[in-house]
């Protein structure tokens, strides 16, 4: 059975591809006029972890980076997961 950190990795892994791999797919359904994600399941993919994931789909497909919500948005979402990441790994001690 993997550890508690191993898990975690691979966890964070596959949101994050999944994030990435569904704005690149929203942008494809953007470009053909189709049925499109809801924007709520996009940050709510960041939200669940993937937001380097989210991040970089926005860079490598140029997609939702118009959005003052999203340009600003999603990189707020990953500053906050890295905080807490540092906090919870005790790198980053809070009074």
């Amino acid at each position: 059975m993997p550890s508690l950190s191993a898990a975690a990795l691979w966890y964070l892994l596959a949101v994050n591809l999944a994030a990435l791999c569904v704005f690149g797919l929203d942008k494809r359904r953007a470009r053909r006029d189709e049925w499109r994600i809801p924007e709520k399941t996009l940050f709510l993919l960041a939200l669940a972890g993937g937001s380097i994931g989210a991040l970089a789909g926005m860079r490598i497909f140029h997609h939702k980076t118009r959005k003052w919500y999203f340009r600003f948005g999603i990189p707020a979402i990953l500053a906050l997961q890295l905080l807490a990441a540092l906090w919870l790994s005790g790198a980053l001690p809070l009074p």
